[in-house]
């Protein structure tokens, strides 16, 4: 009898311990598209790092934190780390994809359900691309790679149908498919890097004058501000002082959660 009831202490001193331990797990994210990028947040030790352009990633943890997989192609996912996944030190995440959909398009005689047959049948012509016939048609600021792809997806109005009205079918097809919206997140996801990128270039000496934060650690500070729903707002508007006044409030809750981690 004493013999089992030492065994089954064992076991729960070993399981503690195994809940106790902080790891380096392996991650791979598993998606039908492009998977590199996207932001890891150990929510419970406030973690972060980016996945690889294969979708691993390598991110500290124990059993009971939170992930948050992230990123303006997919849908938010929530992954609890258990015992199995430190014994093992790696898991995988299916992500799933956002995808616009319209509840009903209605576009009269002209579609008739057979690509082919639509192009064909509509009056819509295809927009002078002033990049591809390489003339200064454009003169604004220069488009990204992705902003071009999303100008390119979206341009010129929609149109309509009857009365001898016409249809920017291609502009049709790319919302009904969803590749507008996911362009415009790309491009999105573009603006929050550039942007944060500027402000550590500006800011970074400033913040961290009196920090002792390290490299690895200021980059998840400039990330975890980056998820921040007025981040994009912030930077549009260019008020310098509130976007410090931002800075310094993220970097106290920053601390905070770091000092919480540490004392756990």
């Amino acid at each position: 009898m004493i013999k089992i009831k030492a065994i089954f202490f064992f076991t729960f001193i070993l399981s503690l311990s195994i809940q106790a331990q902080t790891k380096e797990l392996n991650g791979q994210l598993v998606a039908n598209d492009e998977v590199d990028g996207l932001h890891i947040q150990n929510k419970t030790a406030a973690k972060y790092t980016i996945s690889n352009e294969d979708g691993s990633f390598v991110i500290p943890a124990k059993v009971s934190d939170t992930l948050i997989i992230s990123g303006v192609k997919y849908q938010i996912k929530e992954v609890v780390i258990t015992a199995s996944i430190i014994e093992l030190g790696q898991f995988n995440v299916h992500l799933i994809e956002n995808v616009s959909e319209l509840n009903e398009v209605v576009v009269g005689k002209i579609l008739t359900g057979s690509l082919e047959s639509d192009i064909s049948n509509s009056d819509a012509e295809t927009e002078i691309n002033f990049y591809d016939l390489g003339i200064p048609g454009y003169k604004g600021k220069p488009l990204t790679q992705n902003e071009r792809k999303l100008h390119d997806a979206d341009a010129g109005p929609m149109g309509y149908i009857g009365l001898g009205g016409g249809v920017n079918l291609h502009k049709l097809l790319n919302k009904v498919s969803g590749r507008t919206k996911k362009l415009k997140a790309i491009v999105e996801l573009d603006d929050r890097d550039k942007c944060s990128k500027r402000l550590r270039d500006d800011y970074e000496s400033i913040l961290f004058e009196k920090d002792t934060l390290t490299i690895s650690l200021r980059t998840e500070y400039f990330l975890y501000c980056q998820e921040d729903e007025e981040f994009l707002n912030l930077c549009n508007a260019k008020n310098e002082i509130k976007m410090l006044e931002f800075l310094q409030a993220k970097l106290l809750v920053y601390q905070e959660n770091r000092k919480i981690v540490s004392e756990d």
